[in-house]
């Protein structure tokens, strides 16, 4: 059969056979198109220059989205850099620019294109858009949860992959990484609140396990209280309050000698009755807090630095009062005025 004869009709193609592509191959087209009569065909997908494509002036998300964050971007632009685009992103083309295109879906895809150096991108062209097609895919577009990125992270562990390796192919920051592998080893009362989604800020997580190594009671007790919300707010005071330390119920009986901390106040029991606070003692009024030794030394009224070590046993080093200049000169020279507190 010749060449020509085993072309397939357009609607049957899958992503074109281009060397050093987006990642496209074998993928069905089927999956990414609208289930409507009105469907995109699959003529609809074409690999646009990126200098064709404008982002959409009216999209739901504004520019200080922490999704639009340089950080972010250069983490999209990374894992494309290294591994292509995955996903087309979905254009419409633009009825005041024919030739140009407006971005539906994809603006993050599309930025990290351009951090990674990308002359083009792969898209589908849907023109029948509408603006709130933008905000249903970003309110449905939940992604995993840290506990599911936790497993996984800990089956690529398991198989051998490093956490550093992990973070490069995931296109994450190394720390992003241990924060959640902390997650699949947690203590059980941390653990408990967390899988039952009373804390989903896996800063926090840490934050909790940083302080339960140290207070595993205070922190078990006050996660057992199932009405005490969680916050950053919350934990924050929580670390003050277990790292400043609280004097406990006078009530709580000690257990070594069975007695309260009421009881050993009072001197009951075995412990040892409390120390008298000391008094303060009276100031001499007949000592100077801070002595300054001023001197004449050519008609112009000086302190004499002790401080300040002079250059030999004869000399002393002076400040003036008025001018404030130091200088050294000769003790025989230096008539003694008066003795004051500083």
């Amino acid at each position: 059969m010749s060449a020509k004869a085993d072309t397939k009709p357009q609607e049957d193609a899958v992503a074109p056979k281009k060397a050093g592509g987006m990642g496209l191959g074998g993928m069905k087209l089927s999956g990414l198109l609208k289930p409507q009569a009105t469907a995109v065909a699959d003529s609809a997908l074409k690999e646009l220059a990126l200098d064709l494509i404008d982002e959409d002036p009216n999209q739901p998300r504004l520019e200080d989205n922490p999704g639009f964050r340089p950080e972010m971007i250069a983490e999209i632009g990374g894992t494309i850099k290294a591994r292509g685009v995955k996903q087309p992103i979905s254009v419409r083309e633009n009825p005041d620019a024919p030739g140009r295109y407006i971005i539906n879906d994809g603006a993050r895809r599309y930025r990290g294109s351009k951090w990674a150096d990308k002359s083009s991108i792969w898209a589908i062209i849907d023109n029948d858009f509408v603006p709130d097609d933008q905000v249903v895919a970003n309110i449905q577009r939940e992604g995993h949860t840290a506990r599911e990125i936790a497993k996984l992270i800990g089956q690529r562990m398991a198989s051998g992959m490093k956490k550093g390796e992990i973070a490069k192919r995931w296109g994450k920051s190394p720390a992003y990484i241990t924060q959640h592998a902390a997650l699949l080893d947690l203590p059980p009362a941390i653990a408990q609140a967390f899988d039952a989604g009373r804390i989903a800020d896996v800063t926090l997580v840490n934050e909790l396990v940083t302080a339960h190594k140290s207070k595993p009671q205070e922190v078990a007790d006050w996660l057992a209280d199932e009405s005490q919300e969680i916050t950053r707010g919350s934990v924050k005071l929580l670390r003050e309050f277990l790292e400043d330390g609280v004097k406990r119920d006078p009530n709580t009986i000690d257990a070594l000698n069975g007695k309260t901390d009421a009881e050993n106040e009072d001197g009951e029991g075995d412990s040892e009755p409390p120390k008298k606070k000391t008094e303060p003692k009276e100031e001499d009024p007949t000592k100077l807090k801070k002595a300054i030794v001023q001197v004449e030394i050519n008609g112009d009224l000086c302190r004499l630095i002790l401080n300040k070590r002079p250059s030999d046993g004869d000399v002393a080093w002076f400040k003036n009062e008025i001018s404030g200049e130091e200088f050294e000169a000769s003790l025989a020279s230096a008539k003694l005025i008066a003795l004051v507190e500083g």
